[in-house]
């Protein structure tokens, strides 16, 4: 059975922006400074990223403040995150606190437009805080695409309800191919076994006339 043209060119439509819908891009951390520490007892603070509903990632280098960390991204920490082209996190960098809940250097909503730079590089500065620089070179095009103008959101837009057309024509018509296939299918099927059954009422006629040593009469008018 012959796949129809129409699934065809829907899978190659799917495959063509596949990346786009499950994109997520990869965020590392390359440098931090923090303008001080929360905790009042003279151990050294225990600094860590955390994007809510994930794991915290502890930044073991960072234990003193007005000191510049510059990191290669190859760390066994590394990378702090993944974040969708559409949707941002909830994120931040907190203290570790030994007697009460833990303090807050500062909380975002840390999104991948914000890379706007043409190295992928995101600062985030906190007053008094702390001073943050992100890498993600794979950002960049979401970043951009957040400076266009109106006009360009429209014609996105556009283009967004055009693929949606298309892809619904596409869905539909490989949908109705299908039970055309499978109603002519059955069709075929039938007619095979009607055909059967009408060769074996035959035989089994036959095999009666032999039983009982009826043949043909000859000489019969």
């Amino acid at each position: 059975m012959m796949v129809p043209r129409a699934f065809i060119l829907l899978c190659l439509i799917f495959l063509r922006y596949l990346p786009v819908l499950i994109s997520a891009a990869t965020i590392t951390l390359d440098s931090i400074e923090i303008y001080k520490t929360h905790e009042w007892l003279p151990y050294k603070p225990t600094v860590y990223f955390l994007c809510k509903g994930e794991n915290k990632t502890t930044l073991p280098d960072v234990k003193e403040k007005h000191v510049l960390y510059t990191f290669k991204g190859e760390e066994s920490w590394q990378p702090l995150t993944e974040l969708p082209d559409k949707k941002c996190k909830r994120c931040g960098f907190y203290e570790q606190d030994t007697i009460k809940s833990d303090d807050v250097f500062d909380e975002w909503e840390f999104c991948a437009s914000d890379f706007t730079k043409s190295d992928g590089k995101y600062i985030h500065l906190k007053d008094k805080e702390l001073n943050a620089t992100f890498l993600c070179p794979e950002c960049v095009p979401f970043g951009n695409a957040t400076d266009h103008s109106s006009t360009s959101k429209n014609n996105s837009d556009g283009m967004h309800w055009a693929l949606i057309v298309l892809i619904s024509a596409v869905v539909s018509t490989v949908f109705i191919a299908g039970l055309v296939t499978a109603f002519k299918y059955w069709q075929k099927r039938k007619r095979q076994q009607e055909q059967a059954r009408f060769l074996k009422l035959f035989e089994e006629g036959d095999d009666i006339e032999d039983e009982f040593g009826i043949g043909p009469l000859d000489g019969v008018v």
